[in-house]
């Protein structure tokens, strides 16, 4: 059954709804003026209606018509209508606009009719995939709302309580059907798309539904310029990077029979190649579109199938709308849908290998504006949005068996990213291509130090301020055991880093990086505190007062906390895309898969292994991996909701910022003076790899005249 065939039946159960629904939302959509209401309100529910009939007609024509029928050119015209609202130019009168909403509409409603008319405008997606149930259900409560308003000015608790019902009535709707998404190939709306169209016929980007930019365009067709050897060859980079995740963990592939792959619009012809090579391996694919509205969204992060953002300062404002609904009941009622859903597709949940990310970057760079009209959650709902992450978790570990899940993540530029995308993205080829056995040996010359070692230390140069000393942990067996996970272009690519989980106690000093950009946002002279472990203080200059620089960090890096435990420590070894992102001046603009491989970093939250700590890792070398832990993960068995944070930032410190990393290890203790000597091996000095047997990583310093 394909996913045409699931919508039919779903569908005719509500026609006649819709049908009914449809009719009174034209006529609102007529109304200049309805005496019940002000104008301003009036206004607002014309506005909305009229988006509301724009979807109804495109659902009959294309319910009626075959897509392909359109023209290029109407097409184009049809998917600017659709998104012109939101746009940065239209943007500042917009409903969708939290300011604007409260201006025009008054304190009291204003923010909570911009949320109902964010939420309504994710039909655009139920137009084409034809999903008539979830487009009659959203109309019904827009009417729902407006009926509370002609009835006579209600109380803002009334409309909130009308908004609440509808997420908690339908949260499996919503909630329960993200599950399937992940987990049943029969919705296959976006496959069918890549696997059944002519990729040579850009017509085909339109009908995602999603707002359709020269970024989709100009990839397509750049793509279909390249020869079918070069695309496989990029295609089996991605898909051999994910068969060798699994077989590391020593996981018969056989045995798995899903993988969900997640990319971006315009790179169809590379994902229709992968989607073959999956096959060959017999798995079967499954791909969804980013999580649409506020019980499913995590803040304004897009997870799935997307194209061009068409305004991110939209996605920021409304990234805490679930401030709306959100308590403890609502939590239980989620998980209560999570587990229906895994539990009716318990047999393709045991079978899911995990996700395959084709990634990209080359937007500029997002610097939000704060706006105190926008949502915004309590320290109640914060501490429940935890709870409801860390019960996720457990519920998606107990059908999915995490030590049989493999992963891998790879990136390509955008033509966002300037006029030489074409030059730039045969130059990521080759970083995402670099050779794994050199690598391999330079690592693990690395890692012979650094095992040896008790503690790290970094200091930065210049006006870096960094002074970090991060302990490790011990191991008990140096002949079959190490510290630091070598990691190679397989689950994370491109290749290039060591890394582990540091021991807490012990571990502090301060991070400071004078330009950060994390999970899309940029941060100015970001400086983080770490007392054993665990960050005490932090600050940021994006703002004029400091408050709410501290208040941006908590929102957008902690996640709503006021602080988090290091993570991960990590040295980046792939000095040859440190030194393409130089000759490019594009260290702003790279995603932090390949920044985290051009310097040390650290990471806040969890640590790598998080849920997976029991799970066995094993360098190439044989040897197990055994720093998986720290004090925070110990506490799985007994207290879970203090074991995770569900959440893990890398950040990353430039080859150029640093003085010098050095390993840490101490002789014997003098038993007249209870004194340690202290040793020091250099493993960076001056931004230079310093240890023989990696200065091969520095001739591509030389080689682009860095170092004459």
């Amino acid at each position: 059954m394909s996913y045409k065939e699931i919508f039919k039946e779903r569908n005719q159960a509500v026609s006649e709804r819709f049908a009914l629904a449809s009719a009174r939302i034209r006529e609102i959509a007529a109304e200049e003026h309805n005496p019940s209401m002000d104008d301003a309100l009036t206004a607002y529910f014309q506005k909305t209606a009229k988006f509301l009939v724009l979807c109804i007609d495109r659902y009959k024509d294309v319910a009626l018509s075959n897509m392909e029928d359109l023209s290029l050119q109407v097409l184009q015209k049809e998917n600017y209508e659709f998104y012109s609202d939101i746009l940065p130019q239209n943007y500042e009168h917009s409903y969708a606009n939290p300011a604007y909403a409260v201006d025009q509409l008054g304190e009291e409603f204003g923010r909570i009719l911009s949320f109902l008319y964010c939420e309504l405008r994710s039909e655009r997606a139920y137009v084409v995939e034809q999903n008539l149930r979830k487009m009659t259900l959203l109309d019904e409560l827009f009417l729902g709302v407006h009926f509370l308003f002609e009835q006579g000015q209600p109380t803002y608790h009334r409309v909130r309580e009308h908004i609440y019902s509808f997420f908690y009535d339908n949260a499996r709707e919503w909630a329960g059907y993200r599950v399937r998404e992940m987990l049943d190939p029969e919705l296959d709306f976006a496959r069918c798309i890549i696997m059944d169209h002519d990729l040579n016929d850009l017509r085909y980007l339109y009908y995602y539904g999603e707002y359709i930019t020269e970024n989709e365009i100009k990839t397509a067709e750049f793509l279909n310029s390249l020869p079918q050897e070069k695309i496989d060859a990029i295609a089996r980079t991605f898909t051999e990077g994910y068969r060798r995740g699994l077989e590391i963990k020593r996981v018969d592939i056989t045995t798995k029979k899903i993988v969900d792959i997640r990319y971006n619009i315009g790179f169809e012809r590379v994902i229709r190649a992968a989607i073959l090579q999956f096959e060959e391996m017999g798995l079967a694919t499954v791909t969804y579109r980013y999580a649409l509205n506020a019980l499913n969204k995590r803040q304004n992060i897009r997870i799935g199938y997307q194209a061009t953002n068409p305004n991110e300062q939209y996605g920021y404002d409304h990234r805490f709308d679930n401030a709306v609904f959100l308590d403890k009941k609502m939590v239980d009622r989620k998980i209560e849908c999570m587990q229906e859903a895994y539990e009716t597709f318990a047999e393709n949940a045991a079978g899911f290998a995990g996700p395959a990310c084709f990634e990209v970057f080359g937007w500029e760079p997002f610097a939000p504006v704060n706006k105190a009209e926008a949502f915004h959650l309590s320290e109640r709902q914060k501490g429940l949005l935890t709870e409801l992450s860390t019960l996720s978790n457990q519920l998606m570990n107990n059908y999915i068996n995490q030590e049989e899940k493999s992963y891998t993540i790879i990136a390509y530029p955008i033509p966002a990213i300037g006029d030489n995308f074409e030059e730039l993205f045969e130059e990521i080829y080759k970083v995402n291509t670099l050779d794994n056995e050199k690598y391999k040996e330079i690592q693990q010359t690395l890692i012979e130090t650094l095992d040896q070692a008790s503690a790290v230390h970094i200091m930065g140069r210049g006006k870096n301020m960094t002074n970090l000393m991060i302990q490790l942990n011990d191991i008990e067996d140096p002949a079959t055991q190490t510290k630091f996970e070598n990691c190679l272009a397989d689950e994370n690519i491109p290749v290039g880093e060591v890394f582990t989980t540091p021991r807490l106690k012990g571990t502090n000093g301060l991070l400071h990086i004078s330009s950060a950009f994390l999970e899309g946002l940029h941060y100015k002279e970001l400086r983080l505190t770490f007392e054993d472990g665990v960050v005490t203080d932090y600050s940021c200059e994006n703002f004029a007062d400091p408050e709410e620089g501290k208040r941006y960090i908590e929102e957008n890096l902690f996640y709503g906390r006021n602080s988090l435990p290091m993570g991960e420590f990590a040295i980046g070894t792939n000095t040859t895309a440190y030194m393409m992102a130089t000759r490019y001046a594009i260290f702003d603009k790279l995603p932090i898969l390949i920044a985290e491989k051009m310097g040390p970093h650290i990471a806040v939250g969890d640590s790598c292994y998080a849920y997976s700590e029991d799970v066995k890792v094993f360098n190439p070398d044989g040897r197990e991996m055994v720093a998986r832990e720290n004090d925070f993960s110990l506490k799985r068995y007994e207290n879970p909701k203090q074991a995770y944070f569900n959440c893990h930032t890398d950040i990353v410190l430039p080859y150029e910022v640093l003085d010098r990393i050095t390993a840490i290890s101490y002789g014997e203790v003098d038993e007249l003076t209870s004194s340690q000597e202290r040793f020091e091996k250099p493993i960076i000095l001056e931004g230079r790899f310093a240890l023989q047997g990696t200065f091969e990583l520095n001739e591509v310093f030389a080689q682009d005249g860095e170092d004459e």
